[in-house]
């Protein structure tokens, strides 16, 4: 595997702090109890793209739910497709049963099938069981296009990338930017890749955390919004990296200014939840990512899987009833949930771009990167949104600050 980037400051160290609640300790999804994160990144090459040999830029990343069986305790889950442009594999058993029983892993298109390959021979080595005196196991693999800075169509991901990804998943800070399955990937003409948030929910004596991670891929510069601020408008120009499956970006021919891409997002809590709750939650989702500035064009597959730490499914069946705790849904809790998951989305977006490093594309263009004028824009950019400038006139200054300062 190749050793990571040096960190980059986060959305929050740069000096945007995004919506009202409060975050978790990391601000990460690792701050729900129990989950855990892994990488595997693959960074070779350089120059033109040479099917089969490079450049390769790509990987996976690996979300496990909890650190115990997940396949023997399975947790409640729901995925939510916005836009199906993608290529995804094991959502048909997840909203059909409403629950998770592998680690979700996030990698490239046209690797799914292999990643998903080397889940399943994963899951068997630790439960020989499967496929023999129990049921067969669901893998659960999302995927984004890296095409434009990878060379996509080689598959250079297999079994050995996996199993570090998912061995290498641990609890605390979680790195972000373009790494693991974000190695490759682009957003709004930037490097993109992994970016993560969270918030805190409390009320009536409890305390529940929302996280959220993004493999985020998506997004036209000129649309780039940033704590309600359109700043894409003044970093927009035309020799602007083109989005991935573009002509521009060696892809189907079309209008190189489309949004296309794909963004996936994973929320994880601790909030009692089950799978129909859970779906609520995930439909929040599109909320956060408008607030980047997505509309979610025709060929940017969007989607979100929702799961819950707070209660456990056995795999082998007890007694015919099985109590479980959940939300009152007529608890005004519920709509900080949501909100919630607004704010983390958004956030996560915005720490992929600016944790993310230079990448040179395949095709010699200019390396897409966050512009250091970045640090100039949020610096008149206001730390929460109760505190932006009120009136019309305040509003219009406040903006005319930060297009000045982005363009310097």
């Amino acid at each position: 595997m190749t050793a990571a980037f040096s960190p980059r400051p986060r959305a929050r160290e740069l000096g945007i702090a995004l919506g009202t609640l409060a975050t978790g300790p990391l601000n990460a999804i690792t701050d729900v109890s129990g989950v855990r994160v892994g990488h595997a990144t693959v960074r070779r090459g350089d120059g033109p793209l040479v099917r089969g040999v490079g450049p390769v830029r790509t990987g996976v990343t690996a979300i496990m739910p909890h650190g115990d069986d997940l396949f023997a305790w399975k947790v409640p889950a729901a995925a939510e497709v916005f836009n199906g442009f993608g290529k995804t594999i094991g959502l048909v058993q997840v909203a059909e049963l409403g629950q998770l029983e592998t680690p979700i892993l996030l990698t490239n298109t046209l690797s799914v099938g292999r990643v998903a390959d080397a889940l399943v021979g994963w899951m068997i080595g630790r439960h020989p069981a499967i496929g023999v005196t129990t049921g067969t196991v669901n893998p659960v693999v999302a995927e984004c296009n890296d095409g434009y800075l990878n060379d996509i169509g080689g598959r250079h991901l297999g079994e050995a990338e996996v199993r570090a990804a998912l061995d290498s998943a641990v609890a605390g800070p979680v790195p972000e930017g373009n790494l693991g399955a974000g190695t490759g990937m682009s957003a709004f003409g930037f490097a993109g890749g992994i970016g993560t948030a969270s918030r805190r929910v409390v009320a009536d004596g409890v305390n529940w955390l929302v996280g959220a991670l993004v493999l985020a891929n998506f997004g036209r510069r000129a649309d780039l919004t940033i704590a309600g601020v359109p700043v894409g408008r003044a970093l927009a120009h035309p020799a602007a990296p083109p989005p991935p499956g573009t002509a521009g970006a060696g892809g189907a021919g079309g209008d190189v200014d489309r949004e296309r891409g794909s963004v996936i997002i994973v929320l994880a809590t601790d909030a009692p939840l089950d799978a129909r709750q859970l779906g609520r939650l995930a439909r929040r989702v599109p909320l956060g990512l408008a607030r980047t500035g997505s509309y979610g064009g025709h060929g940017s597959g969007d989607l979100a899987i929702a799961f819950s730490t707070a209660d456990r499914i056995p795999h082998y069946s007890g007694p015919p009833t099985r109590g479980v705790t959940v939300l009152d849904e007529q608890h005004a809790i519920l709509d900080d949930l949501f909100r919630a998951v607004v704010e983390a989305t958004e956030e996560s977006v915005i720490n992929a771009l600016c944790a993310a490093h230079p990448v040179a594309t395949t095709t010699g263009a200019t390396p897409c990167r966050p512009r250091a004028s970045w640090r100039s824009c949020v610096a008149t950019t206001p730390s929460a949104e109760p505190a932006r400038p009120r009136g019309t006139r305040a509003r219009k200054s406040a903006k005319r600050r930060v297009v000045k300062a982005v363009s310097d």
